[in-house]
């Protein structure tokens, strides 16, 4: 018999080492090593595959099959691929389960048939089905979410399974047009001894179901759980071995969801669709812009509208901030949706180059709507919001701002500024405040009045504060 092999494994890199430690010395993860068997089995052979020369390859679009639901299609750039493999990640209970369920659901609803000449309905099309394997939730309590997202269907196949094996066995004689695993964390395959959720169990069940995904032309979902840091748990080779990866994103005080692209090899990255989740599931806002300035105060200290990129959707937020002296030696800063170093740096550049004095001040900011805004053309909102509550000053409501600040308090231009303007006009502002650079390319501006600015100095002069 072969000799198995004891090694411990850290569940958040796989760094592999012969005896227990305390602290990762690749990841630097604390208590992350479990104890895992490794035999010398040798790894299941799936067939060479015959080389080609690049310029014999017929190239094309490749074939996408819309999921029905609007904001789900956005983030998976226009529709399901044939073959591929996506991820889905986010915190428990934020709505992964009941996302996939909808979808689903639509992609197994027939198509409304055409009315012929003599107005007759005409013949539907076959009916798709899905297989839905559920690792951790029993049948009936898939049928229970079901019944309250008012989901009944033949074609939704539903199989309580871990087994990696059997779960491609079932596959392959059902054939389905759409496979559903939940979750990638209690899949195994009986090849490795280590127990379910595991970093070799997670890299080889990722790997075998894609290997089917890539050969059966289906399209798999992965429900993958997150860690208290807000990553997929497991190895970053989970990540690396999928086609897309979605992260379920949102504060469980709002019942907002952002679904945001990180990886897609057949789309743009950093795409979001907006839901909000309601009695009945969740439900698609097609335009989140006019959501999160419906509650907008007016005539009120500290508050302003930026203009943000997601992916390749303009979305106009609300940027609160609060300033007040402090009570204690040290001033507090607090940032909600965005990044707090940056704030750091940009309370620094008014206090350099504005001359606005925030060492003994408090100073909180937060993005409403529980959004998460990355893009530094928010440099240019928070700072006004932020001089807007200093000197107790609002500033006009129909006002939008978008731009990069520099350490030099310089202004910087940035990209698809055409299109940020463009979605204001829609919102029905009047007047944006952005970048020079940005302004002198305008050739249309979309009945705005257009102010560019060079330095920190001229946004507080064009505020009038």
């Amino acid at each position: 018999m072969s000799k198995i092999k004891t090694v411990f494994q850290c569940q958040a890199c796989g760094y592999a080492s012969p005896k227990w430690l305390g602290k990762c010395p690749d990841c630097g993860a604390w208590n992350s090593f479990a104890e895992e068997k490794q035999s010398p089995k040798p790894l299941k052979s799936y067939g060479a595959s015959e080389p080609q020369p690049l310029s014999q390859i017929v190239g094309g679009k490749e074939k996408r099959v819309p999921v029905g639901i609007n904001e789900f299609d956005r983030v998976l750039g226009g529709g399901l691929v044939n073959g591929a493999i996506i991820l889905i990640g986010g915190d428990p209970g934020i709505g992964k389960s009941t996302l996939l369920l909808q979808a689903v659901a639509k992609i197994t609803t027939p198509p409304t048939p055409p009315l012929d000449k003599g107005g007759h309905g005409g013949v539907c099309s076959e009916l798709k089905t899905v297989l839905y394997v559920s690792g951790e939730e029993s049948p009936e309590q898939i049928k229970l979410r079901a019944e309250r997202l008012y989901i009944d269907s033949d074609n939704i196949i539903l199989l309580p399974e871990t087994l990696v094996e059997n779960i491609i066995s079932v596959a392959n004689d059902l054939k389905p047009s759409v496979m559903v695993i939940d979750s990638i964390q209690t899949v195994y395959t009986e090849e490795l001894t280590s127990a379910p959720g595991s970093v070799g169990q997670i890299r080889e069940s990722a790997a075998k179901l894609m290997f089917f995904a890539k050969r059966s032309g289906i399209p798999v979902f992965l429900i993958g759980h997150v860690t208290k840091e807000g990553a997929i748990a497991g190895p970053r080779v989970l990540e690396h071995i999928v086609d897309t990866v979605l992260y379920f994103e949102g504060d469980r005080g709002y019942p907002y969801r952002i679904l945001r692209t990180i990886k897609n090899r057949f789309g743009s990255t950093n795409e979001i669709g907006v839901f909000e989740m309601t009695d009945a599931g969740l439900a698609e806002i097609e335009n989140p812009s006019e959501l999160f300035m419906s509650e907008r105060p007016t005539d009120v200290s500290g508050s302003t509208v930026i203009a943000s990129i997601e992916g390749t959707r303009p979305l106009l937020v609300e940027v609160q901030a609060l300033v007040s002296p402090t009570t204690f030696g040290m001033p507090r800063r607090t940032s909600m949706g965005v990044d707090f170093n940056r704030i750091n740096l940009l309370i620094a550049v008014l206090e350099k180059k504005a001359g606005i004095h925030l060492g003994g001040m408090d100073i909180f900011i937060n993005i409403v709507g529980g959004l998460k805004i990355l893009e530094p053309a928010s440099d240019l909102g928070i700072i006004a919001a932020i001089v807007s509550s200093f000197k107790e000053a609002p500033i006009d409501s129909k006002t939008i701002f978008f731009g990069e600040v520099g350490l030099s308090g310089e202004v910087r231009a940035v990209a698809q500024a055409e299109a940020r303007v463009k979605e204001a006009a829609k919102i029905g502002f009047k007047k944006a405040i952005i970048p020079k650079g940005s302004a002198d390319k305008f050739k249309d501006n979309f009945g705005l009045t257009i102010i560019g600015v060079k330095d920190v100095e001229e946004v507080i002069d064009n505020i009038r504060i």
